[in-house]
């Protein structure tokens, strides 16, 4: 198999599942309950309470531009990705590696913060499929390198 197709496979399955999750907390009418008990657990209480109405009418609302706001970063962020993983962007060593670091700091940061924040997310589970992904491409790129 191509070493940079290797290299960039991976990472576009990172990316369309980046582009999948923003497109559901963007269309999703009750993007909190995506996470439902994670959000419970870390909330102390349901969602019901939280959004009684007589304490918190206009939450419902705001948690929805919230979600929509963050489905819509992660979108961009998915694409970002995917037009830079293709193997004729990929075939440059700098352009491999320059993606390679800003999506170890992506996902460095957010397998701390899912654990941090939300530890019994099933996004965790993801997380670490994106993780080994990822490990996939480092992989292939230590390849490229050594056999160049």
């Amino acid at each position: 198999m191509n070493k940079n197709l290797l290299f960039s496979c991976p990472i576009l399955v990172i990316s369309l599942t980046m582009i999948l999750l923003g497109t559901l907390w963007l269309i999703v009418d009750e993007p909190w309950m995506l996470d439902k008990a994670a959000n419970v657990e870390r909330l102390g209480m349901t969602f019901d309470e939280l959004f009684e109405p007589t304490i918190n009418d206009s939450l419902p609302g705001y948690l929805r531009q919230i979600y929509r706001f963050f489905g819509y970063w992660v979108v961009i962020i998915g694409l970002f990705i995917s037009l830079f993983a293709t193997p004729s962007i990929t075939n440059n060593k700098k352009n491999r590696q320059r993606l390679l670091f800003c999506m170890f700091v992506m996902m460095f940061i957010g397998t701390i913060l899912g654990y941090s924040l939300i530890p019994s997310s099933h996004f965790i589970y993801l997380i670490w499929i994106m993780n080994l992904l990822y490990a996939v491409s480092l992989y292939s790129h230590l390849r490229i390198i050594n056999e160049s």
